[in-house]
């Protein structure tokens, strides 16, 4: 049974999604103050967190940045709608997907078995051997990443996007595959979550060495991981 961690302090809401997830196999605990759940989500025994932006104690960006600093456990932002904002800062900070209020119970549980499924993914053995291009390395068997021989901590989106690019490295990945595959879901035309991940993979892998930006937008289209001996100006 999978255990979720729900750090919102709408006690009604919590109950409410309580009552939903857990005929559906979910095991779920709610915490109601932001200084508690971030100190809950650190404890090591839940699967994914729900997290909300208002909370007393310490606000959601807050507990998301204490979570990052030492976990990778999957977070599902919680923000108002319509709030742009909200939406990118929490995936700047390392959400993996955020779902805005008020939230439809059954969207919430497909946005969290997408979520686990990816975090939890095990590849095919065919697919478990090493993939490497230029001072990337990738163990697909494990999901770690290292450039230039260091280990790069990732979050479950950061790697499925790098592994998706990196297969396909030298050709354009369109955005609304990259939601496809990655955060299983279509995208929106105002959906940001693709480009904020991508945005947080360039900062932590850096340019490569030889040819430049890594990841090459193509304005209107998608993405492209460059090829190392690729021209700076492809």
């Amino acid at each position: 049974m999978e255990q979720i961690l729900i750090i919102d302090d709408d006690v009604a809401l919590c109950e409410l999604v309580t009552e939903y997830l857990e005929p559906l196999g979910f095991d779920v605990e709610a915490i109601h103050r932001g200084d508690a759940g971030a100190e809950r989500a650190l404890a090591g025994v839940h699967s994914l967190v729900v997290l909300d932006v208002m909370l007393p104690g310490l606000n959601g960006f807050e507990v998301l940045r204490r979570i990052r600093a030492t976990s990778q456990i999957p977070v599902l932002m919680l923000t108002a709608r319509g709030d742009d904002i909200d939406r990118i800062i929490g995936l700047e900070i390392g959400a993996d997907d955020y779902l805005p209020k008020p939230f439809n119970a059954r969207e919430l549980s497909a946005r969290i078995r997408a979520i686990l499924r990816r975090a939890q993914s095990d590849p095919a053995p065919a697919e478990s051997r090493p993939l490497a291009l230029g001072d990337i390395a990738i163990d697909t068997g494990a999901r770690i990443v290292r450039r230039a021989g260091k280990r790069v901590e990732l979050t479950s989106v950061e790697y499925d996007l790098l592994e998706r690019l990196l297969r396909s490295a030298g050709r354009i990945v369109t955005r609304e595959e990259l939601s496809k595959d990655v955060l299983g879901r279509s995208s929106s035309p105002y959906d940001r979550s693709i480009d904020m991940h991508i945005s947080n993979l360039r900062r932590k892998l850096g340019s490569q060495l030889d040819s430049g930006e890594r990841i090459k937008t193509v304005r209107g289209i998608g993405y492209i991981y460059a090829q190392p001996n690729q021209d700076r100006e492809a």
